[in-house]
């Protein structure tokens, strides 16, 4: 008689799809039918990667040397450049050596957790949080404990909720500014804080900077990596999709102290090897190109940025604070529940994104994806005429204030 098991394993059946990826398919499946759906749900540049990318791509893709194995740690040059950057943008001071290159920025996240997570370990997640990582926490054996910061505190944490969190078990602090979802940006002081208190508390601190460069209204990015006590303690993730319109060429990576990028680069080693060469030398030409494009890309998003959060805030039933980064808007859509909308009064803003989605054909993602109901988050990373048709359909669908 054959022994009883689980078709699936009960560690891969525990985890949710990507609430974003999930969304974002589903308006693609409508659209594919010939349905007329706009998708602000995936946080996706519509810009084309900058043309002196793509060039050195095909140059990469028509050089033998391309077509072999490199270090699974990542090419020698690439690794330098980011140590290099990561110098100047986040004021950390790393060899190449501390650089591992990964599989684009998710595969980051959830090699620095397997690293450093051991079963029962407890992450501190400030919430809302990308809808990732307490997926990538409990695929470790860790655990998530959130605390949620709401509008009124601009979506940012303090020290002292921090503290309330932490138990015997807590490992890590997981730390993202600018915010995805929410597009809220923290203070030198508050970065800086946040910091010195993990490193009092001998916490480590993973710190997501993958949107450091779109912040707007001369709000500076801080990286917590640059406190000094932080130093041992710290690993800092981030690659190439957000800034340079890379989402689909699969470049991410972690910096942080030589043991745990060895750990993390062993394990690559077993589960992908190194990233596709030709994406690394795009990646390459990225970070030492010219910068032109993404100041260009840059002026785009804070146009819409303003477009988007004038329109929604004219939705009845909508609150939604001006975003500092990223290319989110954090709609609070408290208002809008419990009341009649076209025949059906949804009680979430999981009912409410589904009534908007199947009324006014505009995808958006609901806030229980990124912790507490009564959210709902939208990019407007897509183009400007889809951004304010879509909005204007949810404002005719919704009403207006």
């Amino acid at each position: 008689m054959p022994l009883p098991h689980h078709r699936v394993s009960s560690r891969i059946a525990s985890i949710a799809e990507s609430a974003t990826m999930k969304v974002d398919a589903k308006a693609k499946a409508l659209k594919a039918s010939g349905e007329d759906v706009i998708g602000f749900g995936a946080g996706e540049p519509d810009f084309p990667t900058p043309e002196h990318i793509v060039e050195a791509a095909v140059a990469a893709a028509k050089d033998p040397k391309n077509h072999k194995y490199t270090p699974a740690a990542g090419l020698p040059e690439l690794r330098q450049a980011i140590a290099e950057k990561t110098a100047r943008d986040s004021g950390y001071q790393a060899e190449a050596s501390q650089v591992l290159v990964t599989n684009g920025g998710k595969h980051a996240v959830y090699a620095s957790l397997a690293a450093l997570v051991d079963p029962g370990d407890q992450v501190i997640v400030p919430s809302p949080y990308w809808t990732t990582y307490p997926e990538a926490i409990k695929l470790a054996g860790g655990s998530t404990v959130e605390v949620f910061a709401g509008p009124e505190q601009g979506y940012k944490v303090t020290v002292e909720q921090l503290q309330d969190a932490v138990t015997e078990r807590t490992k890590a602090l997981m730390f993202v500014s600018p915010s995805n979802p929410t597009g809220a940006v923290y203070t030198p002081e508050e970065t800086q804080a946040i910091g010195r208190w993990a490193a009092e508390q001998g916490l480590w601190v993973i710190t997501d900077e993958i949107y450091e460069k779109l912040t707007y209204d001369g709000v500076p990015f801080t990286s917590i990596a640059s406190v000094p006590e932080l130093a041992d303690q710290v690993v800092i993730l981030s690659g190439v999709a957000k800034t340079y319109a890379m989402t689909g060429w699969r470049v991410g990576w972690m910096v942080g102290p030589s043991d745990v990028i060895k750990a993390a680069s062993t394990l690559q080693t077993h589960l992908t090897s190194n990233v596709a060469n030709v994406s690394q030398r795009a990646a390459l030409a990225a970070i030492t190109g010219p910068q032109e494009p993404v100041d260009q890309m840059r002026e785009a998003f804070d146009r819409r940025r303003t477009t988007i959060v004038e329109k929604l805030n004219r939705i009845a039933g909508f609150e939604t604070p001006v975003p500092q980064g990223a290319f989110y808007a954090y709609v609070d859509g408290r208002g809008a529940l419990n009341r009649e909308i076209d025949g059906t009064t949804p009680t979430s803003t999981a009912e409410l994104a589904e009534v908007i989605l199947e009324k006014a054909k505009v995808a958006v993602v609901p806030g229980e994806a990124f912790g507490p109901s009564g959210y709902l988050r939208l990019s407007y990373a897509l183009g400007d005429e889809d951004l304010a048709e879509g909005i204007e359909r949810i404002e005719r669908l919704l009403g207006s204030k």
